[in-house]
């Protein structure tokens, strides 16, 4: 029996100004050096891009070749580099078996938000997973909006969690919804 190879895991961070072809120049990078992308996330903040990637490649190989590869691209792209290695107990798949939801938040932009829904969201032990917000409307009317995707713990409904968040819906004066993320079995 063949052993296979250790496959070391990085995690790696690009942020600066956006502009075309980003992805396709540190995807180009890491196809070259034969990396395998795992987890991607991919975000534009304000005129800001944001990426964080989850990097593999089997032994041997090493952090300082992945950052001396990605640093002259970055560098002509003027984008911010960070990288970091990730240890064994850091790349467990953190798959979920709790019940996923997507909860909504709609209202005019006021400082609290995030830190009032989360805040109620962590007491109920209820896992954020992806958070996402975006200022849309008028600069004289400026909406708020906030997509999270929660996984409820055991004992917790999405009907529960509404019912929890009710009473924040009328101190902020915002549309608060949960709903459940159904799978898709292939």
């Amino acid at each position: 029996m063949t052993q296979q190879p250790e496959i070391l895991h990085y995690a790696v961070s690009v942020v600066g100004k956006d502009r075309p072809g980003i992805v396709a120049g540190i995807a180009e990078v890491l196809f070259r050096l034969g990396c395998n992308l795992a987890d991607t996330s991919c975000t534009m903040l304000a005129g800001e891009f944001a990426m964080i990637l989850i990097v593999s490649h089997p032994r041997p190989f090493s952090k300082s070749r992945l950052l001396d590869e990605l640093k002259p691209v970055c560098d002509g792209m003027g984008m911010s580099l960070a990288m970091r290695t990730l240890h064994a107990d850091e790349i467990t798949r953190q798959e979920t078996d709790d019940e996923i939801c997507i909860i909504s938040v709609y209202g005019a932009d006021q400082p609290g938000i995030v830190y009032r829904v989360t805040r109620e969201l962590a007491g109920r032990g209820v896992n954020i997973m992806d958070l996402n917000t975006k200022l849309i409307g008028s600069d004289e009317e400026p909406v708020y909006v906030m997509m999270l995707e929660a996984a409820l713990p055991d004992g917790e409904t999405p009907e529960g969690l509404e019912k929890l968040l009710e009473n924040l819906k009328k101190e902020l004066n915002v549309e608060i919804g949960v709903r459940v993320v159904t799978p898709v079995s292939f």
